[in-house]
């Protein structure tokens, strides 16, 4: 049995390509793994907030000395890190907004990056806690950013490596649903994305 946990970073509902394209790796994931347990976290229904000083306080101070207010901050926090503890896979779907990520994506980024959580330092720097585990990231833009002249326009797709990696995940396969808004692309985009999808 795997579970799999499915973060959904975009506001546009039923419109969305990235949406569409990650519940297309679910399927897929549930056709290799039939006896497979999802889990769903929409970052649009219960909105991580923003990084404010409450929550910086919290998380660089001692358990012990927590106040009620940082009691359920660090409680919040620590139900989104045992979701990624827990799974064996996750899929993202991470559209591209303005070069990089939606803000929900980088919330929730700011409320699951803790040292002695999903990552530790040690004498040798920085090592990751979330080893052994699979990332499929399901990427959807309007431009192509895989490959030419904007390539290096993308803050998405590497920024959402660069996280996992840091958390010890380096086994990632990225699906894209590129060329969106471009004519002649755009018509097989997404269909050209869901073909493109192995589970492995």
């Amino acid at each position: 049995m795997k579970n799999i946990l499915h973060i959904i970073s975009s506001p546009r509902k039923d419109l969305s390509a990235s949406r569409k394209l990650g519940n297309a790796v679910i399927e897929k994931i549930k056709g290799k793994y039939p006896d497979s347990v999802v889990k769903e976290r929409d970052l649009t229904k219960n909105l991580v907030p923003l990084l404010e000083e409450a929550h910086i306080n919290t998380f660089f101070s001692p358990a012990e000395s927590h106040s009620p207010e940082q009691q359920s901050i660090n409680a919040y926090s620590e139900n989104l890190i045992s979701e990624l503890q827990e799974a064996d896979i996750i899929v993202i779907d991470s559209p591209m907004y303005n070069f990089s990520v939606p803000a929900t994506l980088r919330a929730y980024f700011d409320f699951t990056s803790r040292a002695g959580y999903t990552f530790k330092y040690s004498e040798k720097g920085p090592e990751g806690l979330l080893n052994d585990k699979k990332l499929y990231i399901a990427f959807a833009s309007g431009n192509i950013y895989s490959e030419g002249p904007y390539q290096i326009y993308d803050s998405n797709v590497p920024y959402v490596k660069n996280v996992f990696g840091f958390y010890g995940v380096k086994d990632v396969s990225v699906f894209r649903a590129e060329g969106l808004s471009i004519p002649g692309i755009m018509e097989n985009a997404l269909a050209k994305g869901i073909d493109s999808i192995v589970i492995d």
